[in-house]
């Protein structure tokens, strides 16, 4: 397999691990940083310029796309689509996971474990929109925000009302949710690749701190899931279209509830905490693909 690694930074953890993996399997990978790539959208032939050489003859890529570079990342998987290059993740698939408002949307529809979830434009509605989802305390959330940048929690009305109308007043966007005391400051990361959970984790969010985010400072540990949580970050994983996903879950007294989807799930973390080679898994998952006669699709 010829494979490309769509990433900005050869060093960081997860893209080295991926790499590495690739070659111990035999494959040919490079890693490329799609922030230097430009596309040529011709009708007869589509291509992906590099360094001033086009980039042929891929058979697979792997998007590390960073949230800040969304719009130009998606643009350049999805021409590597319109060439017959297999993604592990398609650009419509991470399009839908970064946008958390069109995510609950899609797993709302597939009546998928959620918190209670408000969005509104107007601070006209702000009361309304924090009574609906339970009154405080209550978590406010940027749409497009990633490793808990841009979550805060509002313990009391009055913060919640303020913190609202500061972030419309910044024109943000912003998703308020129900906050679910019971999961204590835990949540679960299962590590979805094709269609089966091949690891998970808990986080614990340090002292003083709601957000269990390893980046923000929390711990780790291997954890097995009920086959409940199992069906639920699968199915999740599969309603957005990714087929390599880091689900973000919470235990409530009413079962999982999905707080976050990532389409570029951080390596170093989980293969920390289970000793599992994530790395190697899903390269096995990409070689599998191509072994099937899996074809990129644009679903633009």
């Amino acid at each position: 397999m010829k494979l490309a690694i769509l990433s900005q930074d050869v060093k960081l953890y997860s893209t080295r691990r991926l790499k590495e993996a690739a070659e111990e399997r035999g494959h040919n990978v490079k890693v490329i940083d799609y922030m230097r790539c430009y596309i040529n959208v011709a009708t007869n032939s589509p291509c992906v310029m590099y360094s001033g050489k086009r980039l042929e003859d891929y058979d697979a890529v792997i998007p590390r796309i960073g949230a800040s570079n969304t719009f130009y990342g998606t643009a350049v998987v999805r021409q590597f689509e319109l060439m017959g290059v297999v993604p592990a993740n398609s650009s419509q698939a991470i399009s839908r996971s970064r946008d958390k408002l069109r995510c609950m949307q899609i797993l709302a529809k597939e009546n998928i474990g959620l918190p209670i979830t408000g969005f509104a434009h107007s601070t006209q509605d702000t009361d309304g929109l924090i009574n609906m989802v339970g009154g405080p305390p209550v978590v406010i959330k940027l749409i497009e925000g990633t490793q808990g940048i841009g979550v805060v929690l509002a313990e009391t009305y009055q913060s919640a009302k303020s913190m609202i109308e500061a972030f419309r007043g910044l024109s943000a966007h912003i998703l308020v949710q129900e906050f679910v005391a019971e999961a204590k400051g835990e949540d679960i990361r299962a590590f979805v690749v094709g269609e089966r959970v091949i690891a998970a984790m808990r986080r614990k969010a340090a002292p003083g701190e709601f957000r269990a985010n390893i980046h923000r400072g929390g711990k780790s540990e291997k954890i097995e899931l009920t086959d409940e949580e199992t069906e639920t970050a699968v199915r999740a994983a599969k309603a957005v279209g990714l087929s390599v996903a880091g689900v973000d879950l919470l235990r409530s007294k009413s079962g999982p509830k999905i707080l976050e989807i990532n389409s570029s799930p951080g390596l170093q973390g989980i293969e920390g905490a289970t000793n599992i080679d994530v790395a190697g898994l899903i390269i096995e998952f990409l070689d599998s693909s191509l072994a099937t006669g899996v074809k990129a699709k644009f679903n633009g």
